[in-house]
């Protein structure tokens, strides 16, 4: 599993321990209602859902410093951890587009000089 698709505590935007954060960050919902709902989920069910919040603060790994580059990439990952089939299907689709572009480069490079085509064509 990669470093960058577990669950992390995330203290640096904690209100308390840092698991309704954390699972914001995990799952791409907004933290206010993760912690709406977490609220209401120890309200009713008040020894087994602070409980279960105490247990997931005291197993869970805090977020190593520098985890994602900036937002974008901290956006990828959630899209990543959602969905992972529409993660790579989506990199596959990339790297058609950027396969069929330099094919059109490369194509309108040759068409117009002789010379470079057969260069590449010796080169293959």
């Amino acid at each position: 599993m990669s470093v960058r698709t577990k669950f992390y505590l995330d203290k640096a935007n904690a209100k308390w321990l840092g698991v309704c954060s954390g699972l914001a960050d995990y799952t791409g919902i907004d933290v206010i209602w993760l912690r709406v709902g977490v609220a209401l989920l120890t309200f009713t069910t008040f020894p087994m859902g602070l409980i279960g919040y105490l247990l997931i603060a005291w197993m869970a790994p805090s977020r190593p410093a520098g985890l994602y580059d900036g937002p974008e990439e901290a956006k990828f990952w959630q899209g990543v951890r959602s969905n992972p089939s529409r993660s790579t299907a989506e990199v596959r689709s990339k790297f058609r587009d950027i396969d069929r572009r330099l094919a059109d480069i490369e194509m309108y490079y040759t068409s117009r000089n002789t010379r470079l085509a057969d260069e590449i064509d010796s080169l293959r």
